[in-house]
């Protein structure tokens, strides 16, 4: 048995235009300048609180956290208030189906997203029985710390050498390598091929059916 470990945001999710939304308003609330979308698509995939902070430069004090708690507020309203949800990238939802119906792979997801936000974009495209074990912001210290993984690998009874993980960003590269998983890139989401070769990726693909063929 295989254990195949998803990021969401940039890997199974594009993201990054609703994050970028609600990062400028939050920093216009804090009298910040405004991130361009570069600085935003850097920080995808860190928990948020550790996603501003590294904006800011600084570490996480208590405006930083009051500043998390307002960015989850205009996220969920931009929600509430009917905005577009987040889109699968071309080719992911055929991808899971076919992965889902092996019998020799277990499927997760490892996300610095909330569980509320990640349930919301698993409801909205009818992936809420994909995934056996799910980590989240919620649940561990944010990537690259390899607790995501462990503890996946734990619930699924599958050891870290038979694990791959899959993502967009050198976070995710590099927490695979801590916990001792096979780490494959992504070229279709916000980190370049080089920065994920270079954080230690063994592989990147550059088209989601490549991956089939790599479990």
């Amino acid at each position: 048995m295989q254990l195949v470990l998803f990021d969401c945001d940039g890997t199974l999710v594009d993201s990054a235009d609703v994050i970028h939304l609600c990062m400028s308003r939050t920093f216009a609330d804090f009298d910040h300048p405004l991130p361009d979308l570069a600085a935003t698509k850097s920080i995808i995939g860190l928990t948020l609180d550790l996603a501003i902070a590294r904006m800011l430069l600084r570490e996480v004090d208590p405006e930083v956290t009051a500043m998390t708690a307002r960015y989850k507020d205009h996220f969920f309203a931009h929600r509430q208030a009917g905005g577009a949800p987040e889109p699968v990238f071309e080719g992911i939802l055929p991808l899971l189906a076919e992965l889902k119906a092996r019998d020799d792979l277990v499927l997760g997801v490892v996300t610095g997203k909330s569980q509320r936000g990640l349930k919301a974009i698993l409801a909205h495209h009818g992936l809420d029985t994909t995934f056996f074990t799910t980590r989240t912001a919620d649940d561990c210290p944010s990537k690259p710390h390899p607790a995501m993984v462990l503890e996946c690998c734990a619930e699924a009874g599958i050891d870290p050498a038979q694990t791959l993980v899959i993502g967009d960003a050198i976070y995710d590269m590099q927490m695979a390598r801590a916990a001792g998983a096979r780490a494959i890139g992504v070229s279709w989401g916000y980190g370049s091929v080089e920065a994920l070769h270079a954080a230690g990726a063994h592989q990147v693909v550059t088209d989601v059916v490549s991956i089939a063929g790599l479990v």
